[in-house]
C-alpha cells in the first residue's frame, strides 16, 4: 500500500490498523516529518537526540526500523531503548534529557493494530492542539524530504533499571509488608517492570499471562473492561491472595483488584491516590478529567487539595496538569500522572508502591480499606454506536436543560443525585456514556433513561 489513512492521526497518538490504513512507508514519512517538526521547533538543524523504543506487537520491529531510518534521515541522533513500555520510554526521554521520542505502539488495541506515540523534550505529548495535525499535514502532503547529514544510532542500556531505582525514591519501601500479589499484564509491556520493581520490594508475586506475546492469546489487553479482568479476580479467590493488579497493551494504565477478587472502580483507586499525594504535597492542585466519579473531587477537597478538571485524554490531561502546575493527576480509565521536575508523565510503578505501603500500614485489608469510598454508584463507561453524534448531544443537553451544564469534553450535566457525561470518541462513531447516582436503583433508572435518547 502507498496512502496513508488520514484518520490515523488522533487527538493523543497516531494508531490504526497495520497493513491497512498504514504500513512501514509510513512509519518512514512520519518519523520524517516529525525530524522537520522538531527541528523548527528547535531552530537546530541537528544534533537533536530522539529517544525510539517499540511494545512486543508482531509488526513492531518492521516499524520501528523504518522509523529509525527516517529520523537518521531528517538529521536526528537516534537513541534506541529496545523493548519498553510506554512509561519506560517517557522516563527515557525525560530523565536523560533528551529531545523526544517516538514509540511504537498502539497500546490496548487488538493485535491488528499499531502506532506512535511521540513526544517532545521532558515526554511532553504532541496530540491535538500541540502539532498532530500539523505533523498529518506534513505526511499527507509529502513536502518533507532528507537532510544532508544522517543522525546515528546508538543503543542504550539499563534504562528501566534506573527508572525503577527512580520510582523507588518516592516510597517507604521499608514500611511495605509482604504481601500475596496476582498480576495479570496481559502477555504485555508491564510483566518488564513488575519484574524489576520486585527485586526491590516484599511480596509474593503470582505470575499469570506472563510472556510477551503480541498475539495477545489470553484476553484483550484493556483492564478497563470488567471481563478482562476475570482471569485474574478469579485467581485472587484461589490463591488466597491480598490484591490483584492488571496493565493494559503498553503498560501504562494500571487497575487493581481486592482480596475478595472484586475490581477497585478506577475512580475509587483514583480517589485513595489524591489522599496520598496530597499527603506528601498538601494544599497541591490535583487534576482529574471530567468523567465520573465524584468520590475524587470530593476526597480532593475533604483532603485540603485544589481540584482541577480536564478533558479526557491522556496528553490532553498532562498538558493541563502542567500549565495549571498541579502535582497529581488522574483519569478514571487507569491513567495516574506525577507532575515532577524532569516531566510529567504515567507512573503506574509508584502509584503501586504507595497504595501498598497505605495497605501495611492500615493494617485492613484492600476491600475494608476502600469501603469509605464506595459511596456513589457508577454505569461504568457504556458505549453506542451512532450516525450522528453532535445531533444526539443537542438532544441531550435539550432534554437536561434544567441540570447543570459544562461542555468541556462532550456534554456533562449535573442534577443532586445523579449526574452523567457524553461524549463523542476520537476514534469510532460511538457515544460514551458515563453515569453516577447516590442510589443503585437511581443510577440504573436513569443509565436506561439516556441510553434510550443515545440509541433512539
Amino acid at each position: 500500500m502507498s496512502e496513508i489513512n488520514p484518520k490515523i492521526f488522533k487527538a493523543y497518538d497516531i494508531r490504526g490498523i497495520f497493513g491497512e490504513d498504514f504500513d512501514e512507508e509510513a512509519a518512514y514519512k512520519i518519523s520524517l516529518a516529525y525530524g522537520q517538526l522538531r527541528k523548527k521547533e528547535s531552530q537546530k538543524d541537528e544534533g537533536l537526540q530522539i529517544v525510539v523504543g517499540s511494545d512486543m506487537r508482531l509488526s513492531s520491529p518492521a516499524l520501528k526500523e523504518k522509523l529509525m531510518r527516517g529520523l537518521v534521515d531528517s538529521g536526528m541522533d537516534v537513541i534506541d531503548v529496545g523493548l519498553v513500555s510506554t512509561p519506560t520510554f517517557y522516563f527515557a526521554v525525560a530523565h536523560y534529557g533528551y529531545d523526544g521520542g517516538i514509540l511504537v505502539s498502539a497500546s490496548h488495541n487488538p493485535k491488528e493494530y499499531n502506532g506512535f506515540k511521540l513526544v517532545r523534550e521532558k515526554a511532553s505529548p504532541i496530540g491535538e492542539n500541540t502539532g498532530m495535525y500539523e505533523l498529518r499535514d506534513l505526511v499527507l502532503s509529502r513536502q518533507i524530504d532528507k537532510t544532508a547529514k544522517e543522525g546515528e544510532i546508538t543503543k542504550k542500556e539499563g534504562v528501566l533499571a534506573d527508572q525503577v531505582a527512580h520510582d523507588l525514591k518516592y516510597a517507604d519501601i521499608f514500611k511495605i509488608k509482604k504481601m500475596k500479589i496476582v498480576i495479570d499484564p496481559a502477555n504485555a509491556m508491564g510483566s518488564l517492570y513488575f519484574d524489576e520493581l520486585f527485586k526491590h520490594i516484599p511480596g509474593e508475586v503470582v505470575r499469570i499471562n506472563w510472556d510477551l506475546d503480541g498475539t495477545f492469546p489470553s484476553h484483550e489487553a484493556d483492564p478497563l473492561k470488567a471481563e478482562n479482568m476475570e482471569e485474574l479476580c478469579e485467581k485472587i479467590k484461589k490463591t488466597g491472595a491480598d490484591l490483584g493488579i492488571a496493565t493494559d497493551g503498553d503498560g501504562d494504565r494500571i487497575f487493581y483488584a481486592d482480596n475478595n477478587g472484586e475490581r477497585l472502580e478506577p475512580g475509587i483507586t483514583r480517589a485513595i491516590l489524591c489522599k496520598l499525594f496530597l499527603r506528601e504535597k498538601p494544599g497541591s492542585k490535583i487534576a482529574y478529567d471530567i468523567r465520573p466519579g465524584k468520590i475524587t473531587p470530593d476526597t480532593i477537597v475533604e483532603n485540603g487539595g485544589i481540584p482541577i478538571v480536564t478533558r479526557v485524554g491522556h496528553s490532553l490531561i498532562k498538558q493541563k496538569t502542567v500549565e495549571e502546575g498541579a502535582y497529581f493527576a488522574g483519569e478514571s480509565s487507569g491513567h495516574f500522572f506525577l507532575n515532577m521536575e524532569e516531566g510529567c508523565y504515567e507512573v503506574p510503578l509508584i502509584v503501586t508502591m504507595k497504595l501498598l505501603e497505605e495497605l501495611s500500614q492500615s493494617n485492613m485489608s484492600l476491600s475494608e480499606y476502600i469501603k469509605s469510598y464506595k459511596k456513589y454508584f457508577h454505569s461504568g463507561e457504556i458505549n453506542s454506536q451512532v450516525a450522528d453524534a453532535e445531533e444526539k448531544i443537542k438532544e441531550i443537553k435539550e432534554k437536561y436543560a434544567d441540570g447543570k451544564q459544562n461542555e468541556l469534553d462532550g456534554i456533562s450535566i449535573e442534577y443532586p443525585n445523579w449526574w452523567f457525561n457524553v461524549r463523542p470518541s476520537n476514534t469510532e462513531p460511538v457515544l460514551r456514556l458515563n453515569l453516577e447516582a447516590n442510589t443503585k436503583e437511581m443510577m440504573e433508572e436513569k443509565r436506561d433513561e439516556v441510553l434510550k435518547i443515545i440509541r433512539g
